[in-house]
């Protein structure tokens, strides 16, 4: 070592300390840009139900009471916005059984509350029936959940008289079509858009842990290969939310008339959306497979780290016809994939087949 060159350990602790304090800054920012951008993406996908469940709510208080003759209509407003807030892609089937819910509640309480009149353990009773009930017609959360809630309704709001019970389920009826009105006439989601918004988050997670992992096969780092495998198996969630979101949009290009002009582009979407289903299947059974080798030892040929990324410039080709604002979706119609392009070049040459391990040793393919 020169003699004028100091030793790393006796570097100035000023700067080692200033040096930390900026990796921790750095390190807040971007998690606070990633919390913003995280709530950004919310409020531009959930913003519009909002605006529908208080065009919902307003609607359906205005015709209660203007129309129906109930000064004060509460079933009819709590219904439309639970319509409108119903899971994207079963509003149709939530508006059913909101309403056999509603029928449900308002029976098993007039006809309870009229005998015992009203008090706590007259309001429980009256929930634990109508949910046993519930229970034995085999409804769902929803239907559960609006028998329930009514019950309570019937319990605590109202007294125990029996002749409000077709006026109720009528403002109930009423509430439940003006939130699937508002939600697929008035008012309906972009389907395009919908569809979009819920893809990135699909797509470039995918992508990238895709890269990931074929850099973690050149280093033959297990650590990264897991992390990789990890990072794909996290998104079955989010496929969930795009299958369901897609089925928002599909109900929304069959009903709203303000949407039928984008049934053909949609049915576009729904085939890159099966497709990147598949992929994201295939791709965590490739990730699987390779992290077990890298555990086990395995010898994995160099071609398949290749091909890994070509598999993620494949599902980037996929991003480009799912994501509208991109580009065309009609894109990647005339266009190979660059994995089957690499596959039909090695299927045309011969390539040597890498040992396999055995119980005794390496066994050598004929």
């Amino acid at each position: 070592m020169p003699a004028n060159q100091e030793p790393a350990a006796h570097s100035d602790p000023a700067s080692g300390e200033a040096s930390r304090t900026d990796r921790t800054v750095a390190g807040l920012r971007a998690r606070l840009r990633h919390a913003v951008s995280a709530r950004v993406w919310r409020f531009r996908l959930f913003g519009l139900l909002a605006v529908q469940a208080g065009v919902a709510a307003t609607l359906a208080w205005f015709v209660g009471a203007q129309f129906l003759d109930n000064p004060s209509p509460v079933l009819a407003p709590t219904t439309a916005v639970g319509i409108v807030a119903a899971s994207m892609g079963t509003r149709l089937r939530r508006t059913v059984e909101l309403l056999v819910g509603v029928v449900l509640g308002l029976a098993v309480g007039d006809a309870l509350m009229s005998l015992f009149g009203i008090g706590p353990w007259q309001t429980g009773l009256v929930v634990v029936l109508a949910i046993i009930v519930a229970v034995l017609l085999k409804g769902g959360g929803s239907l559960l959940t609006q028998a329930g809630g009514t019950a309570v309704l019937i319990a605590t709001l109202e007294p125990p008289v029996r002749e409000l019970s077709v006026p109720r389920f009528v403002d109930s009826a009423v509430g439940g079509l003006i939130g699937l009105a508002v939600g697929l006439l008035l008012v309906p989601i972009h389907p395009q858009r919908t569809v979009q918004r819920l893809a990135e988050p699909v797509l470039d997670p995918t992508i990238a842990a895709l890269h990931n992992l074929a850099a973690a096969l050149r280093r033959r780092d297990l650590g990264g290969a897991e992390q990789s495998l990890t990072g794909l198996r996290i998104l079955g969630s989010r496929m969930t939310a795009l299958d369901e979101g897609l089925g928002a949009a599909q109900e929304v290009v069959r009903l709203a008339p303000l949407r039928w002009h984008q049934r053909k582009i949609l049915a576009q979407y729904t085939r890159s959306i099966h497709h990147l289903e598949r992929s994201l299947y295939g791709c965590r059974a490739v990730a699987r497979r390779l992290t077990k080798a890298l555990r086990d030892d395995e010898p994995i040929p160099d071609e398949f780290a290749a091909a890994i990324d070509l598999l993620a410039t494949s599902v980037q080709t996929l991003r480009r016809t799912t994501t509208p604002e991109r580009a065309d979706p009609q894109e990647g119609a005339g266009r190979s994939s660059p994995l089957s392009s690499w596959s039909k070049r090695h299927r045309e040459r011969p390539h040597r087949i890498p040992p396999a391990r055995t119980p005794t040793g390496w066994a050598t393919p004929e």
